[in-house]
């Protein structure tokens, strides 16, 4: 994929999907010829690579003017592609580049993905017979009112964390939304109107006002479910990723009246993933993103229910029932409960890092920000999956990617199909037995200083991406179950090794394999003492830990 080097990222994107290189090479060139001033011009070579453009750009908030598609291509044919990029971009105007043996499968893609103009190989003399189709579909895009129903518009500091944040959180729960910085025209209006309140600003599309909203009022006026329907139901898992939401499909798809507890956004840390190849039945890999959104929906379909934005802080034993109780004091009842709360980045504690959280660093991939890391110095820290991952996907549009890793290598933490990706991309470099010890910018990020063998080392980057491991974060369950000297929920046999019985354990029977110290109380995924680390195991502990609530409730 190639982007107009340069441009800036605000423009609407003009892009161009044919597997000839010279064919797409000339579209672009063309294209840059005239309208590089007012849009950016992306081109990719396959239906796919298109698609995973467009899904980036949609996360960031950016949008599509025009789609151009050549009709022959393996695997998707542009009409194919077409159809399926309809549901990212509605209003792009949508062109299939054909030959003239094509022109029948053209006629017949009107109907299919209302097309908007079927353009003849070859063109030239673009002047006659590029040109002037193209500018009449730029000006009835243009003309149109592209506003989809009920979308957000959120206004904004380029370089302020809260706005970050806000998008970020939007992005992650897929809920459309239009990015104004407050210095462009219609920001500047929509900031004045409201009375020069506290930004980020979101503006509904209704008209309501919300000033540096909260979480909570932004999944409030977004629509999410964040309360529950009843008090008691048979399961309440604790956590929305991989484990929580397998938990949750095998849980409603048995019969179980189960609810779902999300501090953040569904998919955990997984769901910030931008390729996972290894996951089972994926040859051609998915987003965490996809992968997040796909498991939803079938929970959803099998009637759990799933809030986001609650964030469960305290469990108690009250005879059979188990009780969480919510930040806001709701309390929900259940027979049984399924720890699933995952892990979150460890914080890189190095001098001024902090400073910059959301103004150049972050914790995890981040998506929203990588179309903005074009021709940029871009760092990452660390040498697990989560980190090489994120290092192939930033590469496709930064300049150079530093992955800065404490080790002597990565073959012992990462898998290996991505250390040979690794290797195989050469805008990246790996810098290992090194350590970032410092960070130093103004508004934003603009310098990292680097461990270096005999010294430091000043590396210009102006964003760092930041994976070094991982913590439980199970403060809350502090007395209540036992936990490893780390913080993660020790279960089953890790309970009762050495002979010994979890204490205050009430049961004649020994704790179930995922069970932890308080019976009908079970965890499952990253947050389990001596768990894979995995999306496919987090998953598959979700199904385990089902099956073990259904036998605790058969002997209850």
């Amino acid at each position: 994929m190639e982007g107009n080097e340069g441009a800036a990222l605000s423009k609407p994107v003009l892009l161009t999907v044919d597997d000839d290189p010279g064919v797409s090479r000339a579209v672009a060139r063309d294209l840059r010829r005239r309208y590089a001033e007012t849009y950016r011009i992306v081109r990719a070579e396959s239906g796919g690579q298109a698609l995973d453009v467009l899904r980036e750009l949609r996360l960031r908030g950016d949008d599509t003017a025009m789609l151009l598609a050549d009709h022959r291509m393996p695997e998707m044919t542009g009409v194919e592609f077409l159809e399926r990029a309809m549901d990212l971009f509605p209003f792009a105007r949508r062109v299939l580049l054909t030959a003239y043996a094509d022109t029948e499968a053209a006629i017949r893609a009107i109907n299919v993905v209302d097309l908007d103009h079927y353009l003849l190989k070859p063109w030239n003399p673009p002047d006659e017979k590029f040109y002037p189709v193209i500018d009449a579909q730029l000006d009835a895009w243009r003309r149109a009112d592209r506003r989809l129903p009920g979308e957000l518009r959120v206004v904004g500091h380029r370089w302020s964390a809260r706005s970050y944040e806000v998008r970020d959180f939007l992005a992650r729960h897929q809920v459309p939304y239009t990015w104004l910085l407050d210095g462009d025209p219609e920001g500047a209006e929509l900031v004045a109107a409201a009375g020069a309140p506290e930004l980020p600003l979101v503006v509904t599309a209704a008209g309501q006002v919300l000033a540096a909203p909260s979480d909570a009022e932004l999944a409030a006026v977004a629509g999410l479910p964040s309360t529950p329907s009843t008090g008691f139901y048979d399961l309440v898992v604790v956590g929305g990723g991989p484990s929580g939401l397998g938990a949750a499909v095998y849980g409603a798809s048995e019969g179980l009246r189960t609810v779902v507890v999300e501090r953040r956004a569904l998919g955990g840390q997984a769901g910030q993933s931008s390729r996972i190849e290894n996951y089972l039945g994926f040859p051609d890999g998915v987003s965490g993103a996809q992968l997040a959104e796909r498991a939803r929906r079938q929970a959803d379909r099998f009637g759990a229910e799933l809030l986001q934005t609650g964030e469960v802080t305290a469990l108690e034993a009250r005879g059979t029932a188990r009780v969480a109780r919510l930040a806001d004091g709701t309390e929900i009842a259940a027979h049984a409960v399924i720890l699933a709360t995952g892990v979150s980045y460890r914080r890189l504690t190095a001098p001024g890092v902090d400073d910059f959280v959301g103004r150049g660093v972050f914790y995890g991939a981040a998506l929203t920000e990588a179309p903005s890391c074009a021709d940029e110095e871009v760092a990452i820290v660390g040498g697990a999956n989560s980190a090489g991952q994120a290092a192939v996907h930033l590469a496709r549009y930064a300049k150079r990617v530093h992955v800065i890793v404490r080790a002597d290598g990565l073959e012992r933490s990462m898998s290996h199909y991505l250390v040979e990706q690794i290797a195989a991309t050469p805008n990246i470099e790996v810098h290992t037995g090194k350590t970032v010890c410092g960070a130093e910018g103004g508004d934003r990020l603009e310098r990292l200083t680097v461990q270096w063998p005999g010294g430091l080392k000043t590396i210009d980057a102006h964003w760092l991406f930041v994976f070094i491991g991982a913590e439980p974060g199970t403060g809350w369950l502090e007395g209540f179950v036992e936990r490893d000297a780390r913080g993660y929920v020790m279960t089953g046999p890790d309970l009762v090794a050495g002979g010994r019985r979890p204490p205050g354990w009430p049961l004649v029977r020994q704790p179930y394999h995922l069970e932890t110290s308080v019976p009908g109380v079970f965890a499952a995924g990253d947050v389990r003492s001596e768990s894979m680390k995995r999306v496919a195991s987090a998953v598959g502990d979700g199904a385990m830990a089902v099956a073990l609530v259904h036998r605790y409730l058969e002997q209850a």
